[in-house]
């Protein structure tokens, strides 16, 4: 089946400027041509009618196991609920335009495989599995009153597995690439939503991130970890962890140029940061959870221009959790363009993500042999990043592995 793009304002994911005028063939699932002339009798047309055609958004720290940001009440939701629950956000995840995600923890190959064959209509799945954490770090949800009924120390769920030692994270990360990992998670400073650990929290050891960093790389891939400190970022640059998420009080030069020297990549996500703050009210967060926002919402900004002026790479993230707040995932994009000049704010959500994922030549691109992923824009994102908070109205056309998944030419 051919599918030919015509009279539109091509931005390939990369570039300064669009190809205006131009025309995208797309053949089965892939991209087959560029170009400003094309004259196919046997395909199906969409006249593009000078809109901007552009490569799908990916979300490079998304949660589909997320019905609600209490965490312990999800922990214990059951599995058949949460999986419907995580269907409903993919599902909606792809109407907005992402064609593509990375869970950054707890989501697995029951979901990936649901995708693939088509129960679930989601966006391509590059999942985490369990994310690694010490006892008593961001992924041990336990709260400091709780009482072990036995002297085990067993601890994790649904999004988490706690492992101490190198050994423990050796075997943890082992284990979560042999159930098919795309990436191993593991935690390095402290969180807003753990009970247990303040966010200045140094976590896991050289010892225990290198061993994960180790395992990884016997797989030909990566280590995602959570830090928001200037600490933790330098020591996961440092120690080859590849992607610094959230990277919220990231401050000193310094610190911003070892990311850069390293080769690792930071990925902010201001969405979640900008929910909580004003949505504490309705969602009944703990004073702990206050008290830990308090002042991140402000500090995020200057991280995001420090890494900036390094020249570090910044992927695009939202972090979102609750059905409420999933629909906000286009609100990153003014977010950032607060700080980000609208170019720079797009790449990241398309071509430096698909650097992220190992896959620069098949996502976040037009060009010749990668993934019909696409998208048809009614507004233009370099003077309006809005229009992707209304996505249903802004972006008419989705396509995902050359399937239409909204056509509204």
């Amino acid at each position: 089946m051919i599918t030919v793009f015509s009279n539109a304002r091509v931005w390939d994911g990369h570039s300064a400027e669009t190809l205006d005028g131009a025309s995208v063939v797309v053949e089965d699932d892939r991209i087959r041509e560029v170009s400003s002339k094309v004259k196919l009798n046997d395909a199906t047309v969409v006249d593009c009618g000078g809109r901007v055609l552009m490569p799908g958004l990916i979300d490079a720290h998304f949660h589909a196991y997320s019905p609600s940001f209490d965490i312990f009440a999800n922990e214990h939701m059951p599995q058949p609920l949460l999986t419907s629950h995580a269907a409903k956000v993919l599902e909606g995840t792809l109407q907005r335009g992402y064609t593509t995600v990375r869970d950054a923890a707890g989501g697995d190959i029951g979901l990936a495989m649901a995708i693939d064959q088509g129960l679930i209509a989601g966006p391509r799945f590059f999942f985490s599995g369990k994310a690694l954490s010490q006892t008593g770090g961001h992924g041990d949800f336990r709260p400091g009153n709780r009482i072990e009924p036995c002297g085990c120390g067993a601890a994790g769920g649904f999004m988490s597995v706690v492992a101490d030692g190198v050994d423990a994270v050796r075997a943890a990360a082992r284990e979560e690439l042999r159930k098919g990992a795309h990436q191993i998670k593991i935690f390095v400073s402290g969180g807003g939503l753990s009970p247990t650990d303040p966010m200045w929290m140094n976590q896991y050891t050289d010892e225990e991130i290198q061993a994960a960093v180790y395992e990884t790389q016997t797989r030909r891939t990566y280590v995602m970890a959570h830090s928001h400190t200037d600490e933790g970022a330098r020591r996961c640059a440092e120690l080859g962890v590849r992607t610094i998420e959230h990277g919220t009080l990231i401050h000193l030069e310094s610190t911003a140029q070892v990311i850069k020297e390293r080769g690792a990549y930071v990925v902010p996500t201001l969405s979640v940061v900008d929910v909580l703050s004003r949505h504490a009210r309705e969602l009944s967060l703990p004073p702990m959870t206050l008290e830990k926002l308090e002042g991140i919402k402000e500090a995020m900004h200057g991280s995001v221009e420090v890494c900036a002026r390094a020249g570090v790479k910044l992927g695009f993230g939202t972090d979102l959790m609750d059905h409420r707040f999933h629909p906000h995932q286009g609100g990153e994009f003014e977010l950032r363009g607060e700080v980000n000049k609208p170019l720079d704010v797009l790449r990241s959500a398309t071509s430096v993500n698909a650097e992220i994922l190992q896959k620069p030549d098949e996502l976040g691109c037009i060009k010749p042999g990668a993934y019909a992923d696409l998208l048809v824009l009614s507004k233009d994102p370099f003077e309006d990043l809005s229009l992707f908070r209304a996505p249903e109205v802004n972006i008419p056309i989705v396509m995902k592995g050359g399937v239409f998944i909204r056509n509204g030419l």
